[in-house]
């Protein structure tokens, strides 16, 4: 699995599971179950904009290899 790939698919793992102890929180009136529920979610968003970036490095990356493979 490329990196970023595997970057995103930790990162949207991360977010569901901040969104379920944010709810689990709301629930159980417990405000530092509710924080770690908002900071999973923020940790996981940063995850996934993590792994487009190296998504997006590795596209471009292809697309000057493959400039210069049409100069031989």
């Amino acid at each position: 699995m490329p990196e970023g790939t595997q970057d995103r698919s930790e990162g949207k793992w991360d977010e569901t599971k901040g969104k379920v102890k944010e709810k689990i929180g709301e629930a159980t009136n417990d405000e530092s179950m509710q924080r770690q529920g908002r900071a999973d979610q923020v940790e996981g968003n940063a995850e996934q904009a993590k792994g487009h970036a190296k998504e997006a490095v590795e596209d471009a990356k292809e697309g000057v290899r493959d400039a210069f493979k049409g100069d031989d």
